[in-house]
């Protein structure tokens, strides 16, 4: 769940799209999303479990934290995140995007204080989004079915396996204080849940399909860098 406030923005906002294509990506979604039974209980209770805990401790960091404050945090963990935007970079031999990343890590990590400080991006040095699930994908590897994994929400089959070597280049494994690796991964999960609280009000109708739909295709997006066949 850390790391994805960006990219989950992206797909509440592409899902205003996804609604107007419902009807006529129904068959499609039957295909992707085989085992619908499953997937909808652990939707539920993601959910639950989000509307008791991750949902009313992000309100109230919301509102006890200044927004600079709010901003510069999430900007250490998105600084943090660009290692793994990095290291996919070369991966799928994207030289030129990992120039850019490397200097956003050395202008935020030094002239941004650890990154508190997003300096690079008005310097013209825009933030990537990659991740080895969209590695596997330009590599030629399928999604394979939709799954929603418990506690990590919406993904695929292809999605959650690039979740592993992502996760050991966070810091946290790297981490052998406890109880501040237990506090900062606390923290990022916090702010990422804040920052998704204005974008979750543009959810409509049933919220398992409109999520499902939205990844499907944010996913498809970004694997395909945004070259992509509208069908409809």
């Amino acid at each position: 769940m850390p790391k994805i406030a960006t990219a989950w923005i992206a797909v509440l906002k592409a899902s205003f799209v996804t609604v107007a294509m419902l009807g006529a990506s129904h068959a499609l979604a039957a295909e992707e999303d085989p085992w619908e039974g499953v997937n909808r209980a652990v939707f539920r209770f993601n959910d639950t479990v989000d509307t008791y805990t991750l949902k009313p401790l992000a309100k109230g960091y919301q509102q006890v934290t200044p927004q600079f404050l709010e901003d510069g945090i999430g900007n250490v963990f998105s600084n943090l995140g660009d290692v793994v935007v990095l290291a996919n970079d070369l991966l799928q031999g994207k030289v030129r995007d990992a120039g850019i990343d490397t200097s956003r890590i050395l202008f935020n990590t030094t002239f941004g204080v650890l990154g508190f400080f997003d300096v690079a991006t008005p310097m013209g040095l825009h933030k990537n989004d990659e991740d080895f699930g969209q590695t596997l994908g330009a590599w030629g590897l399928g999604s394979g079915p939709y799954v929603v994994l418990p506690l990590l929400g919406p993904s695929t089959v292809r999605d959650a396996a690039g979740r592993v070597p992502d996760a050991f280049l966070e810091p946290y494994p790297h981490m052998d204080h406890v109880p501040t690796r237990n506090i900062t991964r606390g923290v990022d999960l916090i702010d990422t849940r804040a920052g998704l609280l204005s974008a979750e009000k543009m959810i409509r109708g049933d919220r398992y399909i409109f999520v499902r739909n939205a990844y499907l295709q944010n996913r498809e997006f970004r694997v395909k860098d945004g070259e992509v066949e509208d069908d409809f």
